[in-house]
């Protein structure tokens, strides 16, 4: 049994990073928009020095919310191919399998995840060719570490909003009209510190801890929370993400 399970897991995965290979269009796609916030941001507002943050560049406060910005929307997307599988039959086909949905859910994150991160490190590596500084090597795998975090909850969020919808054309829109506002919230484009209201409401959003903690680890400066804090309250919400994306697909019907 346990056996079947994990082939089931490798299955998954495997067939989410098929799909990822053989369609290289969504990987430039899904580069071509932190690539240019990147480059268009970090050139025009290079000389940009944010109040009480006078040593750091721009680009360098800027590069961690952008690798967060394209892990995230890459993950979450995970979630139009649960919608595509849906519509074409394929789920019903996989769930009369003797597997638990469990080990779909599982190996769909990971797929998803596996996928996220291969973007995330494109972003990283050319945000450190652009100049970005890394603290340090213990910091950057808690960098590392906190991108595996950020793109398990994203696939466990994307799970969510797929299980309770059934049009995968207005999953973009929802996904959108949910995630830039937290996005924006999150000190990955500018620093909330100086506005009390936008600071209290930014503990409130956790990409926050997301955005902080990695550019606390990556650049090691910047950030609001110390790395461990922002660390073990995004693993809490990746706990909780899964748990109900999980929750969700099961509870969905198909």
């Amino acid at each position: 049994m346990i056996q079947n399970e994990m082939q089931a897991i490798y299955v998954m995965w495997l067939r989410q990073m098929k799909r990822f290979i053989r369609f290289k269009s969504r990987l430039i796609a899904m580069l071509v928009q932190p690539l240019l916030f990147l480059f268009i941001f970090g050139s025009g507002f290079g000389g940009v020095r944010f109040p009480g943050l006078e040593d750091i560049s721009f680009i360098h406060f800027f590069a961690p919310g952008i690798i967060t910005m394209a892990i995230l929307f890459s993950s979450m997307f995970t979630g139009i191919s649960v919608l595509w599988d849906k519509q074409f039959g394929f789920l019903q086909e996989v769930l009369v399998a003797p597997i638990s949905r469990f080990s779909i859910v599982i190996g769909r994150t990971l797929g998803g995840a596996t996928i996220a991160l291969i973007q995330g490190f494109i972003i990283l590596i050319i945000s450190v060719l652009l100049g970005t500084p890394i603290s340090s090597v213990s910091g950057l795998i808690l960098a590392i570490i906190f991108m595996i975090l950020i793109a398990i909850s994203a696939v466990g969020f994307g799970l969510i909003l797929a299980s309770k919808m059934n049009d995968f054309q207005s999953f973009p829109l929802i996904m959108n009209l949910v995630i830039m506002p937290l996005l924006f919230l999150s000190s990955a484009f500018f620093p909330v510190v100086e506005n009390p209201t936008l600071k209290t409401i930014a503990f409130l959003d956790p990409l926050f801890y997301m955005v902080d903690g990695l550019r606390g680890s990556l650049v090691g400066a910047a950030n609001i929370n110390p790395p461990l804090y922002n660390l073990v309250i995004v693993f809490c919400i990746c706990i909780v993400m899964i748990a109900l994306g999980s929750y969700s697909f099961n509870r969905s019907e198909i």
